[in-house]
């Protein structure tokens, strides 16, 4: 049996993550946490681990042993790296250097995949859009930044080292018990609320211009899975819908769910300083590398979202 080993598993896509490889690959699995936090799950082997403290990934590696490493662990929020680009820096590259340090010299060579974001290309021309992974990055934000230098950093422990890496840059994908902190699980919170009668019929918003490419989490995992398994050492693949939603259209489908009469105003507080008008994947290599093909229509997690909202709140 398979041994998968996730970095930072108590987040949103990890518990997807591990119900997946569980129920769907058949493998073994362990995942690490801050202490922190809290994970609740049957046959998946749990470990406190912080990344910036090297040693304590060399422990965890020599208990578990793994086939297979997926790291999660990451400080993810466009918006928090503006607000702490320290911290941002300190789990995203430091973290990430101190997971390769340590298996390269564990000795073994596990297959690891390292994920990344979309948001590592920036700003892009109309005309490089569906954006192929050969895209010179022009990352726009803090959080971007920090994940192109984690793709740059893997790509050299894998030519220097002969080190087992895959790098992943994955698009926004969503679904039931993500954090608000993200758009489409913000608004659908909101939405709930309203319907509660636990705020006024007001939806905040930031930018509604901006072109996203939404994939369902479950799908995400599903490749993730494919990759570690397919994917070409060295190699960077993109995951996503290949398909980029107005977040305009997001918004307008998901009061369309609501019985209510809502009204739309313009938060500052959640516009950046920045913002990237589009980002839209090629998902082709990922295709012809793997045989992934996305099962979850965009309308369905939508509902799925706001349902587990209206159940929350």
């Amino acid at each position: 049996m398979k041994k998968a080993l996730i970095i930072g598993g108590a987040g949103f896509v990890g518990n997807y993550l591990m119900d997946y490889l569980n129920k769907e690959c058949g493998w073994s699995v362990a995942v690490t946490k801050m202490e922190n936090e809290r994970i609740q799950k049957e046959k998946v082997d749990i470990y406190d681990l912080d990344i910036l403290e090297k040693d304590a990934i060399v422990e965890v590696l020599n208990s578990v042993k793994p086939d297979y490493i997926f790291h999660l662990a990451a400080q993810s929020s466009v918006k928090l790296s503006w607000e702490n680009p320290g911290l941002t820096i300190d789990i995203n590259i430091k973290g990430s250097i101190n997971l390769l340090e340590s298996v390269r010299e564990w000795g073994s060579k596990p297959r690891i995949l390292m994920i990344g974001s979309g948001e590592e290309y920036g700003y892009i021309s109309p005309e490089t859009v569906p954006i192929q992974e050969e895209t010179i990055l022009h990352p726009g934000n803090i959080y971007a930044a920090t994940k192109a230098c984690q793709n740059m950093l893997s790509k050299i422990y894998s030519d220097a080292y002969q080190m087992d890496i895959i790098m992943v840059r994955a698009f926004n994908h969503i679904g039931p018990a993500q954090s608000p902190i993200f758009v489409v699980s913000d608004f659908c919170k909101q939405v709930a609320e309203i319907e509660k009668g636990k705020r006024e019929a007001v939806i905040r918003v930031g930018n509604l211009s901006a072109y996203r490419d939404f994939t369902d989490v479950k799908d995400v995992v599903a490749a993730y899975a494919l990759l570690i398994e397919k994917g070409k050492k060295g190699e960077t693949y993109n995951v996503g819908s290949g398909k980029a939603i107005q977040i305009q259209s997001i918004l307008k489908e998901l009061l369309q769910l609501s019985s209510m009469e809502i009204k739309i105003e313009v938060d500052e507080a959640k516009l950046r300083p920045i913002d990237v008008p589009i980002i839209e994947a090629d998902i082709k290599k990922l295709v012809e590398t793997t045989g992934w093909k996305r099962k979850y229509e965009l309308t369905d997690t939508l509902k799925e979202t706001l349902n587990y909202w209206r159940q929350t709140v």
